[in-house]
């Protein structure tokens, strides 16, 4: 038994330091938002169509569910592109600490979509998370890091409202399913179509990156999008909610703790103040929980339990 345990938190740990590198590889690919969104799901895409095969033995999921899959994919394509624009102007760091904003925005979503009473630390979060936003942003001052950070930040808050979408989707699609790589599929073959669409809208996709490039590329689809996913996800259910959200948040700061010394992503003593604040915003909401949950009817739905919201996982 402690072995087991031993191992879930070891997989658990390995799958955070795994999604830490996705801005960091987003960033060294030097490519296109859209590129890089399109590549990512790509990649991953054989791979977890195998391991859907294998682990559920072509087994039939519900339509509806996959539905939902589906549309979490398309959700993520418009997070990702989105979310890859803030990494290009405000770096790797900060816009992966803005991107895990979403942990309020999707208690609130909760209480209107499944009426799961928000508790009140909720309402009082969010003025201390745009607060910490605003200051990320530099407040105009000359000594702020980014290549332009108001519009990177207000970039990172539009992704937290996708990924939320996204989170919720995905959460229904995963219904059911006896392992959650199969809605992991699903949803990535929409991101991929969703990809390809906002491509043709947006003029920017390339299907020929050189290398490095496409190393850089591929260690996005298959260490962040497959193996970090895989191994989260696996955690998620095996072990208590509080110590997943510990897992989770050091998803953000181990982002600052590489793309630091490898971008130079130096950040002026006003972003550090809203960058800690944010951080510690949403680590308060995780541990503690944002929502009070219902009486449960078999629905899968968020708990209000610590640590029901994760953290951005991608």
């Amino acid at each position: 038994m402690v072995k087991r345990i031993l191992g879930n938190r070891l997989a658990g740990l390995a799958g955070v330091v795994a999604i830490s590198f996705s801005a960091v590889f987003v960033r060294l690919a030097e490519q296109t938002p859209i590129t890089a969104a399109f590549f990512r799901v790509a990649y991953a895409l054989p791979v977890l169509g195998l391991l859907t095969f294998l682990l559920r033995g072509g087994a039939a999921r519900p339509l509806a569910a996959r539905a939902m899959a589906f549309g979490a994919g398309l959700a993520l394509s418009l997070d990702l592109y989105l979310w890859h624009q803030a990494i290009e102007k405000i770096g790797a760091g900060l816009a992966t600490i803005l991107a895990n904003t979403q942990v309020p925005l999707v208690g609130i979503a909760a209480w209107l979509l499944h009426r799961e009473r928000p508790h009140a630390r909720t309402f009082l979060a969010i003025p201390v998370l745009f607060l910490g936003v605003a200051l990320i942003s530099g407040l105009g001052r000359p000594d702020s890091y980014g290549e332009d950070p108001v519009a990177g930040s207000i970039l990172g808050v539009v992704t937290a409202f996708t990924y939320s979408t996204f989170l919720l989707l995905i959460r229904a699609g995963n219904r059911g399913a006896s392992h959650p790589v199969a809605a992991l599929f699903e949803a990535t073959v929409g991101a991929a179509a969703g990809t390809l669409l906002i491509g043709a809208l947006d003029g920017g996709l390339s299907f020929r990156p050189a290398w490095p490039s496409h190393g850089w590329l591929l260690a996005l689809g298959l260490v962040c999008h497959v193996l970090g996913w895989i191994l989260i996800s696996t955690a998620l259910t095996r072990l208590p909610a509080l110590e997943t959200s510990v897992m989770l948040m050091l998803q953000p700061m181990l982002t600052m703790l590489w793309a630091s010394p490898i971008f130079g992503e130096w950040l002026s003593p006003t972003q550090w103040t809203g960058a800690l604040l944010v951080l510690g915003g949403v680590a308060y909401l995780s541990l503690r929980g944002a929502v009070q949950a219902r009486p449960p009817e078999g629905a899968d739905m968020p708990s209000g339990e610590p640590g029901a919201l994760p953290g951005r996982t991608g």
